[in-house]
């Protein structure tokens, strides 16, 4: 198993937002439901500026709005920090813990090139 040291870049980043959070006496609205929600609602908005738009017309968008797209994702990340420390999921041993698990879903000799779900891989 890979370790990659991020969490004391991460830990930093939550403890930003844990100071912003908390300057702010808004603890009291960040509960694991509404953080779900929230980062589902800045997820949606980022989607929001693609919609309509070609696969091609996609990196357009993003070179036109960068600074917009990157507040958006800003966001998410923020909220998906802020759910992280009151859950006290360590993100880093979550997203580990999910590739392990992914190379069993997706073995290289049957995923590789393709965009087809385990389920339907032969």
């Amino acid at each position: 198993m890979i370790k990659i040291n991020i969490m004391s870049n991460l830990n930093d980043l939550k403890q930003k937002l844990v100071d912003f959070r908390d300057e702010r006496d808004w603890k009291q609205f960040h509960n694991p439901k509404d953080l779900s929600q929230a980062i589902s609602i800045e997820a949606s908005e980022l989607l929001e500026h693609f919609l309509w738009i070609s696969q091609k017309g996609s990196h357009k968008i993003v070179q036109d709005n960068k600074e917009d797209i990157a507040d958006e994702m800003a966001d998410i990340f923020a909220y998906l920090l802020s759910l992280s420390d009151i859950t006290g999921i360590d993100l880093e041993d979550a997203l580990i813990n999910k590739l392990e698990k992914n190379k069993q879903k997706y073995p290289i000799e049957k995923s590789k090139g393709i965009a087809t779900k385990y389920t339907k891989l032969i």
